[in-house]
């Protein structure tokens, strides 16, 4: 089998356009997406992208539905941030009821059995929740407790927009990047699994993106256009701003 495994799109149609085309032409049997769909300027064209989609999809909820999710339910929003609050109000107005409870559907994790990687479980940021933050350089001392108990051979997160492949208490933990939003650089990243894993890259239209997001009605799009698709933060950056999330 092989599966294509995306993260982090992050309401950005125009980069996840580009991935599904590399993607379609990749004999793909199977499509994991990995959570952080709609936090961001397009949400509902994301949504119906994906539902247009020809490979059979299984989804998991990031931080990002979590929190559309509690909104919805006039419950306390968790999410990472000062803007969580807000943002999720913001794409709560953007979907309709179907939406949401579609989003609703989605599995918190998923773990499954492949003939050559063993047994694979995704989830957004760590398989205890979808906000703890760690990088490639976080210690294993501080992970172990985490992943040294799994009856899983390969873990794939994401969540931190960076990709990585690395073992942790005996456990190759593989982060798919970002989408939408990718940090350390232009473009989209995400996976392909077959008998290995492999950390893709894809390239898109930044200029027609970033032109159409700023144009777009969300809240930050400026910021977004120019901080998140034209000029992200380097790896250097992005991994400081991480560091000062971790748990």
């Amino acid at each position: 089998m092989k599966i294509a495994a995306i993260y982090d799109i992050h309401g950005n149609p125009f980069a996840l356009e580009a991935v599904l085309k590399a993607i379609s032409g990749q004999g793909v049997d199977l499509l994991f997406v990995g959570g952080d769909v709609v936090a961001g300027p397009m949400p509902k064209e994301a949504l119906s992208l994906l539902s247009r989609s020809e490979i059979p999809i299984a989804y998991i909820r990031g931080n990002a539905e979590t929190d559309l999710l509690r909104h919805a339910k006039g419950l306390e929003v968790y999410g990472l941030g000062p803007r969580a609050k807000s943002e999720a109000a913001w794409t709560l107005d953007q979907l309709d009821a179907w939406d949401v409870a579609f989003i609703e559907s989605w599995a918190k994790t998923i773990q499954m059995k492949t003939k050559s990687l063993g047994e694979i479980l995704f989830c957004h940021a760590t398989p205890e929740n979808d906000t703890d933050v760690f990088t490639k350089f976080t210690p294993v001392r501080k992970l172990e407790p985490i992943f040294g108990s799994l009856e899983a051979s390969v873990v794939i997160c994401g969540h931190t927009h960076m990709q990585f492949d690395r073992r942790i208490a005996g456990v190759r933990v593989v982060n798919a990047g970002s989408v939408g939003m990718r940090f350390g650089g232009t473009g989209a990243d995400w996976l392909l699994l077959d008998d290995g894993v492999h950390l893709m890259h894809t390239p898109y239209d930044l200029d027609r993106a970033a032109g159409a997001i700023a144009a777009s009605k969300y809240p930050n799009a400026k910021a977004f256009a120019a901080k998140n698709i034209l000029g992200p933060p380097t790896e250097k950056e992005a991994l400081h701003m991480l560091s000062e999330l971790e748990r």
